[in-house]
């Protein structure tokens, strides 16, 4: 399957969440998609809640089918707790890491941002979005890039939104992941157990 490029909205409405944004069009039109959304709905079997989880999660963090089922494995070899593991591989991404800095408005912009080489790290400019970040590395938006309107707009606007386990500077654009997230740092409305049990079947 290729990366979703359609209506933001659409995702949001099928998932009964604002995940890509969208939310005006939720409160609009509080049904999933298509022409049977507003019918009764049917009871879902285990399995079908199983991968609608994992299917938002994907959507979510912008990962594409193969690229999350090998994150998932490389999560399981590790020791700990396996859920907790695959959302801290999905957040260790260079993209997400640009987006919770407050770099970019979106993980889809901060995408954009690492793709147009506007990002380094640690000292090294890096244009793969799916790029792990390690505890101790210094990201920072490259020097010609910092005045960049779509960079700058969105730092302003969430500058005061923090993270205990990464560290920003807003004056000089840089910043710095100071550990892995823990499970109540993570705000997204993820049930990862649901998408381990899938994956165990």
């Amino acid at each position: 399957m290729a990366r979703y490029t359609g209506p933001k909205a659409r995702i949001s409405r099928r998932f009964g969440e604002a995940i890509l944004g969208g939310a005006k069009a939720l409160q609009r039109k509080a049904y999933a998609p298509g022409m049977h959304g507003k019918g009764r709905k049917r009871k879902q079997s285990e399995y079908a809640i199983q991968l609608n989880e994992k299917q938002k999660a994907k959507y979510t963090y912008g990962v594409l089918e193969r690229q999350f089922s090998n994150t998932f494995k490389k999560g399981a070899k590790k020791d700990g707790i396996k859920g907790l593991n695959l959302l801290r591989l999905l957040e260790a991404r260079l993209d997400n890491i640009v987006y919770r800095l407050g770099v970019a408005s979106s993980r889809r912009a901060a995408r954009q941002i690492v793709l147009h080489k506007h990002i380094v790290v640690n000292g090294k400019v890096v244009n793969i979005p799916s790029f792990t970040v390690k505890i101790g590395d210094v990201i920072e938006v490259r020097e010609k890039s910092k005045t960049l309107e779509v960079i700058t707009e969105s730092v302003s606007l969430r500058s005061a939104k923090k993270y205990s386990w990464l560290e920003f500077d807003s004056t000089t654009l840089v910043g710095r992941v100071l550990a892995q997230p823990e499970r109540d740092q993570i705000p997204e409305n993820i049930n990862e157990q649901l998408i381990v049990e899938l994956y165990s079947k």
